[in-house]
């Protein structure tokens, strides 16, 4: 498999749960201004452009992180990285990829936005983020993990989004319980790995 992703970007996620699955895989650079990588045309991968894609042994490419999070989960049951098909947990952990996804990722894509000033960003930010701190740490408070003491695949994407936070001028330090939870994931060795293997550690 061929993991496809830009250091720094929601293609972590998809590392740190194919490192946690065990999963061999080989990661492949994408240039984001020229939308290049070292095989050429990023384009001739996946259509839309960005980043993860997850090229399968036999071609197949699955886009989207939270759905290749999904995937990673679903082809590798012994790892544990969703619960079990049709429970009550597991629609607990689509709500998180869902949420992620919806909530939090695509209103910190507005943060890195080049076209608003720094004022707008903050302003936006009072509006879309900080309920949503309260809400994550709230629910941190009594737990290791998003569905409690066990690891899935929407920790490694909440992970993933919050650490951009420093990035774009947000401080999240009087939040105990989401400080808890990115310094317990940071011990981690799927994330460790997969820090290195962007050159973000």
């Amino acid at each position: 498999m061929k993991l496809y992703f830009s250091p720094g970007s929601c293609g972590l996620a998809s590392q740190i749960a194919l490192r946690e699955a065990g999963q061999p895989f080989q990661l492949v650079a994408v240039d984001f201004k020229t939308k290049t990588t070292v095989e050429g045309d990023y384009y001739a991968v996946t259509p839309k452009g960005f980043v993860p894609a997850l090229r399968l042994d036999d071609g197949d490419v699955i886009t989207e992180g939270a759905v290749i999070l999904q995937w990673i989960a679903d082809h590798n049951p012994g790892a544990g990285l969703l619960p079990a098909f049709g429970s009550r947990a597991r629609y607990d952990a689509l709500a998180w990829l869902n949420f992620i996804a919806t909530d939090l990722h695509k209103n910190y894509a507005v943060m890195f936005s080049p076209v608003l000033d720094a004022a707008s960003k903050a302003r936006f930010a009072d509006a879309n983020l900080t309920s949503k701190y309260a809400y994550i740490d709230a629910h941190l408070e009594t737990r290791d993990y998003v569905l409690g003491e066990a690891f899935c695949v929407a920790d490694g994407y909440l992970y993933n989004v919050l650490s951009w936070s420093p990035r774009v001028g947000l401080d999240l330090s009087g939040y105990a319980a989401i400080q808890a939870f990115m310094a317990r994931m940071e011990q981690r060795p799927s994330v460790q790995a997969s820090l290195q293997g962007e050159g973000l550690k």
